[in-house]
């Protein structure tokens, strides 16, 4: 284990090496973020550190981590472990770092901007950080005060081509390396976009991905966001998603994490336009001694909407799960609709499961409701597959995938929702409900 003082260096020298590199619009907003790392540091805290109660970061924060650069691009691999389809808008970035060369089908209609340029739109940049609180997390601090790279997605107001952008974070698995991807989406009003994030890779060797992406939901758009982790035993991957939603603007969240050491994932979802709406679902799986976070929050700031918080765990071996999930309905948000829900299937006597729902209203006229199950198959259901002739393993497999099915299907995307039915149906672990 490193000594604090010997990692807070490291990182300060890693920093000041960035600085005479970095692009030179994002100098002050970099500086700004540093110096609040440096002054509130990691949440290691075991008191007054709420949102970070059930997740031990020692095991994250003890490493003297080194920037991530980039080795050759193997990009038959990268196909063959994250989703691509050339019918996509696949942009490739490596252990945080825009790849251009290796990207294709870039559109004329959407503008994708690598962040490092130097020659960015002045209105572009200036929205970067305009979501995302670092003064009270080191982590999404840190990510900030390292932002050197990423992809800047622009949707011109009324674009609605149909076509998926396909972002690929893929990490090298360089030993004891760090990353700190950055994505930020505008979508124009009146504009219909679905994009997917990749966050693949890795090996044996242990790597941190400490990622930020900003959303920007227009007037009356539609922005579809799709979340994928699928790394190793090995990895370590802090993820913040922060996103703002204008007048009748509506935000899709289909979240699947599949694969990592410690995993964790931190989403806001601030609604600060009538009518507007948000569904938010996701589904994890963990095995071994795997440990995945969730902690997933609504802000109603104004009357007249919509929000729904589906997400659902299945857990194996001696892993663990946490689900934190907040809606806040303020008090001008009246006529809110709101539910959360977190339900977890349990395969495993060594497994564990935090859920912790949780409802703050401030309005009088809203209909909210939450909720949170754990638990195995009843004998009953395991006895109806079995009295039509289906052995018990089949049966058992059947039931978990039926379980996970119910978010796998609201994938709109075919070629996307046809590889997590493989990916999801691969990683099933042998499973015979006894009883």
């Amino acid at each position: 284990m490193q000594e604090a003082s010997l990692i807070a260096n490291k990182y300060e020298e890693d920093f000041d090496n960035l600085s005479s590199i970095g692009p030179e619009w994002s100098s002050d907003l970099r500086n700004k973020a540093m110096d609040t790392f440096r002054e509130i540091g990691f949440p290691i805290q075991r008191k007054g550190n709420e949102k970070w109660k059930y997740t031990n970061a020692r095991p994250i924060v003890d490493v003297e981590y080194s920037s991530a650069k980039f080795e050759k691009i193997d990009l038959d691999y990268i196909k063959s472990i994250a989703p691509w389809h050339e019918s996509w808008i696949n942009i490739l970035l490596v252990n945080g770092y825009y790849q251009e060369t290796f990207s294709d089908n870039l559109p004329t209609n959407i503008q994708i901007s690598n962040m490092a340029s130097s020659d960015l739109d002045t209105n572009i940049f200036r929205t970067v950080g305009g979501i995302m609180d670092y003064s009270d997390d080191g982590f999404a601090a840190l990510n900030t005060a390292f932002m050197s790279d990423g992809a800047i997605i622009t949707v011109p107001e009324g674009e609605n081509s149909g076509i998926a952008i396909n972002l690929i974070f893929f990490n090298q698995g360089l030993s004891d390396t760090v990353n700190h991807p950055r994505v930020l989406i505008t979508s124009g009003a009146n504009s219909t976009v679905s994009v997917i994030e990749n966050y693949v890779g890795g090996s044996r060797d242990r790597t941190f991905t400490n990622s930020v992406s900003e959303i920007y939901v227009g007037e009356n758009a539609t922005v579809n966001h799709y979340r994928l982790m699928k790394e190793t035993d090995d990895t370590y991957d802090v993820g913040y998603g922060r996103v703002r939603i204008d007048t009748d603007g509506t935000f899709n969240s289909r979240s699947f994490f599949r694969g990592c050491g410690i995993g964790r994932y931190d989403l806001n979802v601030s609604i600060e336009g009538e009518n507007a709406s948000c569904d938010l679902q996701g589904l994890y799986f963990t095995n071994d001694a795997q440990h995945m976070d969730n902690f997933i929050n609504i802000d109603h700031v104004r009357p007249n909407c919509q929000s729904n918080l589906f997400y659902k765990g299945i857990l194996a071996g001696k892993s663990r799960a946490v689900f934190g999930g907040t809606v806040l309905v303020r008090k001008e948000a009246q006529k809110t609709e709101s539910v959360q829900s977190d339900k977890n299937l349990i395969l495993s006597p060594y497994a564990e499961v935090d859920s912790k729902p949780a409802l703050f209203i401030y309005a009088d006229d809203v209909k909210c409701a939450h909720g949170a199950t754990a638990g195995n198959i009843d004998a009953d259901t395991v006895f109806y597959m079995r009295s039509r002739g289906i052995d018990l393993e089949a049966a058992s497999r059947l039931i978990i995938y039926g379980f996970a099915g119910e978010i796998i299907d609201k994938v709109e995307i075919p070629e996307l929702r046809s590889y997590l039915v493989e990916s999801f149906l691969s990683s099933l672990p042998s499973h015979r409900f006894e009883f």
